[in-house]
């Protein structure tokens, strides 16, 4: 079912300009990338952390690490129901032990993602601290958990959904509000 949608939020250049000022404020809150890593939650944080990797190298000439999780067995709806599909296999190409860990997601909505995330990095090792970079902030929490990092602050109802985009698997960029059972 195609879902309705009810409003364009942000177009490819809106993300590319988020991502552009949210790698200047990782940089600068961490003063540079020493110890720096990045982990993006699959299915789109995974592709915005490689930008934002991107971007970070083109702004300090150099590589900072990126790895990507999926966080199904770590959901704690996990068991309750059936995964829309097969799990994909977490890569993190780094010890985490003593990094600076920048999380990145698409949406943050009510932060459960965000803690079973941080529950598997914990289970990898001790990182020296996790921040949390995402795209859009839907506002809905359920658990204290807030971002570091924010491209765009979207107020929604409960019954939309916001749906983000990326060219790397939907074949465009952009960020949308969706009616509810979309």
């Amino acid at each position: 079912m195609t879902p309705k949608i009810k409003a364009l939020i942000m177009e490819a250049r809106d993300m590319d300009r988020a991502l552009t000022r949210i790698a200047h404020e990782i940089l600068e809150r961490n003063k540079g990338i020493q110890d720096l890593v990045l982990i993006g939650i699959k299915m789109r944080g995974d592709v915005l952390a490689e930008r934002l990797a991107a971007k970070i190298k083109n702004i300090e000439g150099t590589a900072v690490p990126f790895g990507a999780m999926d966080i199904t067995f770590y959901r704690d709806d996990a068991g309750t129901h059936k995964p829309e599909k097969a799990p994909s296999p977490t890569v993190l190409p780094f010890d985490v032990n003593a990094k600076k860990i920048i999380l990145v997601d698409d949406v943050l909505y009510t932060g459960r993602s965000a803690r079973a995330a941080i529950d598997q990095i914990i289970d990898f090792g001790r990182p020296t601290f996790i921040q949390y970079a995402v795209l859009v902030d839907r506002g809905h929490r359920e658990f204290p958990i807030h971002a570091d990092y924010v491209g765009k602050n979207i107020p929604s109802a409960a019954k939309e959904k916001v749906l983000v985009h990326v060219k790397e698997n939907d074949g465009k960029d952009e960020v949308v509000i969706a009616e509810e059972g979309a």
